[in-house]
């Protein structure tokens, strides 16, 4: 198991307040009121249909993340997947570990331990991580655009921490199936 050093800096504008990292504006909140705004949509909107609309704009997110931080560090291919999973790590949202990654054939594998949702929710007896799924596959799709092997995939979660006897999240990515005819 890798760790991911905390080599995050946080820039403050002192004249508007504004939060960035590597340029990119950020919100910096307590985790309660951010996962107390997600369950209340949740509730709302149901599970499933919440977990559609997470995915799409999730998806967008990481792509256009993966893009501006490709052309900021000047890095392409796996460089920019690690470098999303870390910075996802350092953010709170649990530790995420790169398992199998082939950026030619977009798959991977990513654990996710130490869950910020599993750990507000507990045992909740569903994956509740699937904000996660849009973020992998964005993040995915921008790689393997980014290094000439253009891919449309898709994100599935395996398990979750909140699921009864799972010590951790497990996601799975590969490209969609295409029909031919």
């Amino acid at each position: 198991m890798t760790s991911h050093p905390p080599e995050i800096t946080i820039d403050v504008d002192s004249e508007t307040g504004v939060w960035s990292t590597d340029g990119q504006p950020m919100l910096f909140m307590p985790r309660h009121f951010f996962m107390n705004h997600h369950l209340a949509v949740e509730n709302a909107l149901g599970h499933e249909a919440y977990s559609d609309l997470l995915y799409k704009s999730g998806y967008q997110s990481a792509f256009l993340w993966c893009e501006q931080e490709s052309a900021t560090h000047n890095i392409s291919g796996a460089a920019v997947f690690d470098h999303y999973m870390r910075r996802l790590s350092q953010r709170g949202w649990g530790q995420l570990f790169i398992e199998s990654l082939d950026v030619r054939q977009g798959k991977a594998r990513v654990r996710l331990e130490n869950s910020a949702f599993a750990y507000h929710m507990g045992e909740a007896g569903y994956k509740v991580d699937y904000m996660f799924k849009g973020w992998l596959a964005g993040a995915m799709d921008q790689v393997t655009n980014g290094v000439g092997f253009p891919l449309k995939t898709v994100a599935t979660q395996l398990q979750s921490e909140a699921e009864p006897g799972c010590q951790f999240g497990l996601f799975e990515v590969k490209p969609l199936a295409t029909t031919v005819g």
